[in-house]
This record gives C-alpha cells, structure tokens and sequence, in this order.
C-alpha cells in the first residue's frame, strides 16, 4: 500500500503570529477529524520551521518540510539554506525542483540532482517536483519532457536511494492560469511516470513510489483527484494557508 501525503507548501507567506496560529489550528483539526493512515506535511518558510516544529512534536500524522535546499554541504553561500541545518531542526522533509525554484532561480535538472543527494545523506525525504509549462503541453511532448527531468536528476540514485523519494506533479500550464488539469489528464502523467520508473527500477519500487499531485487542488476538487489509481495526495499551495481547507484535502481519501 503506497503512502497516502497531504503536504502544505506555504511558500514566501505567514508572518510569526499568522504561522503558529495556522499550524496550531491544523493540529487540532487533524486530531479530531483525521483518520486513516494519511501523511500530513508542514513545509513553512525557513524562519518558521523551529517555530512549527514545536507545534507539530507531538502530533503522530503530521511532520516537517523545508522548501528548498542549497546544493552545496555549507560554505561561503550567503542567504543559502544546507541540508544538514533543516535536518538538525528535526525536518523529515525538503521540496526540490519546485517550478517556481526552476522559473524564477533557473535551478536546473543536474543542480538539484546535487540537492536530492544531500537531502538523503542528510536523512531527509525529498519531494521532487516535476512538471510542464503551458507551451511544453501544446507541442505533445510533455511526457517526455517530464519523463526527463526525473531521469536527469533521480536516476543516478540507486535503488534503495530512489525508493526513499516523493515525486510531486505540477502541470505548470494549469496553475494560475485560468486553464483546469482534469483527473484523467492527472492520473494520465501519474501512470506515465510510475511506468517510467518501473523501466529503470521495476515494477515494485515503481508501484511502493508516493507521487503527488501539485496543481491547483482544493476541497471540491481533492476527493475526485484521490481517486485515481495512480494519485497518492497532493503538494498544496494556496489552499494551504486556510486551516479548513486543508483538512478537508486531507480527509479527502
């Protein structure tokens, strides 16, 4: 049975008050409404990860992400982010590769290669992120240019290693947009995916592998989306940030 997750990126919002308020509501609802065997995921900005940690410790279902890392172990990197910090803090997690890393910083495929490897040294699960923009989607290629961006910076990784990793979905081209992925066009990129995996790895690391969808999902669209056979949860943007939304996705399942 693969891991159900549920994770919440934040991104650049909450201020202090507005983080422990959020995280405190998401805890209590989580404890009162969850139930099943769902993976909930906190992935604050990093000046709120100590904060929400404190919050969350004794909380079984939910945990901690960073959203990104540096490539590099530590050094002279100004404003940077290492592996070995998040981890020291007690995060289990880190996002890589997300599209805005990759639109607005030009993180590229063999830059977070480097990333996913410390991230794992550093005992952490990495969420990578995977997707296309809209013209990507138009030309027909998307497929293969996903399939790419896994094989560029996942499979180098051996198997054990692969087997501890999240892959997370975002059709770039239906985020803010106005445009809408459908759950046969979700669960179309889900299945492509696992299949490609399971030509590198087989077929039982493919069908143990979480992947995630990261498009615009929220509580009317969550249950639909749940649904598909190869959809494990969802990477959650905006809906992240509203406590009540964010159980709903949850329960979801």
């Amino acid at each position: 049975m693969r891991q159900k997750i549920v994770a919440g990126n934040w991104k650049m919002n909450n201020t202090l008050n507005e983080g422990l308020k959020l995280t405190t509501e998401i805890v209590n609802m989580v404890a009162d409404e969850v139930r099943g065997d769902v993976k909930v995921i906190l992935a604050p900005p990093f000046v709120l990860m100590p904060q929400v940690k404190n919050l969350i410790k004794n909380v079984d279902k939910i945990y901690l992400s960073a959203q990104n890392c540096n490539e590099n172990a530590s050094g002279a990197f100004t404003g940077e982010i290492s592996a070995s910090m998040i981890s020291s803090i007690g995060a289990t997690h880190v996002i890589i590769g997300h599209s805005e890393r990759r639109e607005y910083f030009n993180e590229n495929n063999a830059q977070l290669a480097k990333k996913v490897d410390l991230a794992l040294v550093n005992n952490l699960t990495p969420i990578f992120c995977c997707g296309e923009s809209l013209e990507i989607r138009e030309s027909g290629n998307y497929e293969t240019f996903i399939c790419n961006q896994i094989k560029e910076s996942l499979f180098h990784l051996s198997a054990e290693a692969f087997s501890k990793v999240v892959i997370a979905y975002e059709p770039i081209w239906a985020i803010g947009t106005g445009k809408t992925a459908s759950s046969q066009q979700a669960q179309e990129v889900h299945a492509a995916l696992r299949k490609y995996v399971a030509g590198q790895y087989g077929d039982a690391i493919a069908e143990n592998l979480s992947i995630l969808y990261g498009g615009s999902c929220k509580p009317d669209n969550a249950k639909e989306l749940f649904a598909c056979p190869d959809v494990d949860g969802g990477l959650i943007g905006g809906a992240s940030l509203k406590s009540r939304d964010f159980t709903d996705i949850v329960k979801s399942f």
